[in-house]
């Protein structure tokens, strides 16, 4: 059946998962566009339902999914887009899907993990982006401590672009969680400005938990008590520091380097 007016009260819940209150409180969130829709359907996330523009139809991509799964298809007016829409100019097609806890025991069990965690990383540009080069560096997983940018964000799934159904996203209290990684054996590594040794002497081969704090404040002092090994981003330049998800990605892709094209 499709759903053609704005006021249908189905179009009005998906309307509400545009704020997070209503995220948590459904348990469900909004991906919009065929690249996100995809990537979920290929990653086995859970639909609800994919709503397509029935104008245009099922758009051409995601043609050969329709007929698979429990997922269902449902097709609506350019109205009711625009209104479970927070982008001017939104795409032909969104999907809502159902949140799936996921849990620190598959980290905690994983043998030299590479795991980068956020300690009230605000922004949820820098949070998306985190987590898509998390993704690309082959990291085992994401953390988001209390106070991070949800990751159902709309901006922030849009920055992920596609990669938080590629790798476990656990949000939870870094205070609960980072003693647990310790107490199995886990270095948690953080940067400073004012420590001595670099990013490319550190040894990353080891299981390596890289804790990178809020834009303005950095690291809490509570999460500070925590570090085992601090180690300063050399710049060459006059640049007083790099944005956090620019920083993230220099540690990233240097414990990358360091697993995987470490060449003797």
């Amino acid at each position: 059946m499709d759903i053609l007016s704005p006021q249908n009260p189905r179009a009005k819940e998906w309307a509400q998962l545009l704020e997070k209150k209503h995220r948590d409180k459904q348990g469900k969130y909004l991906i919009e566009g065929i690249h996100l829709v995809q990537e979920a359907l290929r990653s086995g996330a859970d639909l609800e339902c994919v709503a397509f523009d029935v104008e245009r139809g099922i758009p051409s991509e995601l043609a050969s999914m329709a007929d698979t799964g429990q997922t269902q298809w449902i097709g609506v007016s350019a109205a009711v887009i625009a209104k479970c829409s927070d982008t001017k100019t939104p795409q032909p097609v969104f999907a809502v899907v159902r949140k799936q806890k996921a849990g620190i025991g598959k980290l905690l069990a994983q043998k030299n993990s590479l795991v980068i965690v956020l300690d009230a990383v605000q922004d949820p540009g820098n949070v998306g982006t985190i987590i898509r080069t998390a993704d690309a560096a082959g990291a085992d997983g994401v953390i988001v401590g209390r106070g991070s940018a949800d990751i159902y964000n709309p901006k922030t799934i849009r920055s992920t672009m596609g990669s938080m159904f590629h790798l476990p996203v656990v949000e939870g209290d870094l205070m609960e969680l980072l003693p647990q990684a310790k107490e199995s054996g886990v270095r948690i590594v953080s940067t400073s400005l004012q420590a001595t040794s670099t990013c490319y002497g550190y040894d990353f081969t080891g299981p390596s938990w890289l804790l990178m704090g809020n834009e303005a404040k950095g690291v809490s002092e509570a999460a500070q008590q925590l570090v085992d090994d601090a180690l300063i981003i050399p710049m060459k330049g006059q640049a007083e520091s790099l944005n956090v998800a620019m920083a993230s990605t220099v540690l990233l892709f240097e414990a990358m380097r360091q697993r995987h094209f470490n060449q003797p």
